[in-house]
């Protein structure tokens, strides 16, 4: 019987040992990929401050390349005339003046100078409404005196408003200041208007007149000559009475007829009581006297009769005056400049 032979084939020789070690390999390669895509948009991404930045931190500029004094390691640096020498591989240096900060005693006087102004403001406008107040004060007891001016009171109101002391002078329980439809002046308004200007002559505020007149229609000249025309014509009238009773011409600021639109009786355009002169006092204008409290200065000299004047700066000691003519030193600093 022939010998039979049976072999056995072991299949994977050298894969026991080898079988993982490529799988490492390649997580290897796959990182590295990664941390290389990621360094390339990191550096896409950047601006050119931050590449400059990058540059200098790996290789800095402000480190000088070249060598000075004796050379080796116990080499020196060599100071010129103006210092130690910059490296000619350093980046330029661009120098920026600083403007020099606002001094505390400017700042402080500009702001006393601004108190002072609110100061002098509010002292002019207090003594704006004294002045009125004695006008009124004034027209009321001229008016109490005499008994025929005391019967035209009720004609007469004074009152302040935001645009001034406003003197009215009105029609009122059947006593008109005016003949109907015209334009000269009784005699009683003549005596109102009198006594008004000797109130009044002595203030330096300008003078508004308005003419006014009610809602009914003036009829006697087919159109021709209206409510307008009618307060106009009465409050030069009042103008020109003003002045034969010693008001000069340039007080006058304003002039002028409104007719019915401006009615004192809202309620009743038709009141007669809408029929009425006003005289105004302008606040604020003209050339206001220095107010009685202003304090007088330690040499006794007059103050400047302008209000609004800010205080003038005490002087000095002569050795702490600022020379005009000398240079002006300001801060500098240095920054590195791009490439």
């Amino acid at each position: 019987m022939p010998d039979i032979i049976i072999k056995k084939v072991k299949k994977g020789g050298h894969g026991g040992h080898h079988g993982g070690s490529w799988k490492v390999a390649y997580a290897d390669f796959v990182t590295a990929m990664m941390a290389f895509f990621l360094l390339l948009w990191l550096l896409s991404s950047s601006t050119d401050e931050q590449l400059h930045g990058i540059s200098n931190y790996f290789a800095p500029e402000s480190i000088s390349q070249s060598n000075s004094g004796a050379g080796g390691m116990l080499a020196g640096t060599k100071l010129a005339d103006a210092g130690a020498m910059r490296s000619e591989n350093g980046a330029p240096v661009i120098q920026m003046d600083i403007p020099p900060s606002p001094d505390a005693t400017t700042v402080e006087t500009q702001n006393k100078a601004q108190t002072a102004e609110q100061k002098a403001e509010q002292a002019a406008k207090a003594q704006e409404k004294k002045e009125f107040d004695k006008v009124a004060e004034d027209l009321k007891e001229a008016m109490g005196k005499s008994p025929e001016l005391k019967e035209l009171s009720k004609n007469l109101l004074v009152e302040q408003t935001d645009e001034g002391l406003r003197i009215q002078i009105i029609d009122k329980d059947d006593t008109s200041m005016f003949p109907s439809g015209s334009a000269d002046l009784r005699d009683q308004t003549k005596l109102l208007l009198k006594q008004v200007a000797m109130a009044i002559k002595d203030m330096p505020q300008k003078i508004a007149i308005e003419g006014h007149t009610d809602s009914i229609p003036y009829s006697h000249s087919n159109g021709t000559y209206t409510n307008w025309e009618l307060s106009a014509d009465r409050a030069l009238a009042t103008r020109r009475e003003l002045q034969v009773d010693s008001l000069s011409s340039d007080r006058f600021g304003k002039v002028s007829g409104v007719a019915d639109t401006d009615p004192f009786i809202k309620d009743n355009p038709k009141d007669e009581r809408n029929r009425r002169i006003s005289i105004t006092l302008l606040r604020g204008t003209g050339k206001q006297a220095p107010a009685a409290d202003t304090p007088k200065t330690n040499d006794s000299t007059e103050l400047t009769p302008n209000l609004f004047a800010p205080p003038s700066r005490p002087d000095t000691d002569p050795n702490d005056r600022v020379n005009p003519d000398a240079p002006i030193s300001r801060p500098t600093f240095s920054v590195p400049s791009r490439n």
